[in-house]
């Protein structure tokens, strides 16, 4: 027997799920590192201590840009790009980041 459902629509606190940050470890060279995934982001960045300590190749980014940080420095200039490989559990994956220096996270992806 089929029962139709009237309202199937989503409720409002799955919706609100959207605006949270996701946070986890992942893996990069044998290294475990923090990764959040932020839907309100609009780019991926990495840690400069992240590709200091793990050597990662840094690569000129091709579209220099201003990024407006809320501390005493003000604006920072992002000029480079690092390829980074990272895995959780079984998922493996590699992304194109940003390389900014920050010290609440190792990667951060957002938006694609």
């Amino acid at each position: 027997m089929i029962r139709r459902v009237p309202n199937n629509q989503p409720s409002p606190q799955a919706l609100t799920q959207r605006e949270n940050i996701f946070h986890i470890s992942c893996k990069t060279l044998e290294s475990t590192c923090s990764l959040i995934v932020d839907s309100r982001s609009c780019c991926n960045s990495c840690n400069t201590r992240l590709v200091n300590k793990l050597a990662l190749i840094v690569l000129p980014h091709p579209k220099s840009y201003k990024l407006h940080w809320l501390n005493k420095d003000g604006d920072l200039t992002i000029n480079h790009q690092v390829k980074v490989n990272f895995s959780i559990g079984k998922y493996e994956d590699s992304v194109l980041c940003d390389v900014v220096p920050m010290e609440a996270y190792h990667v951060l992806l957002g938006r694609p």
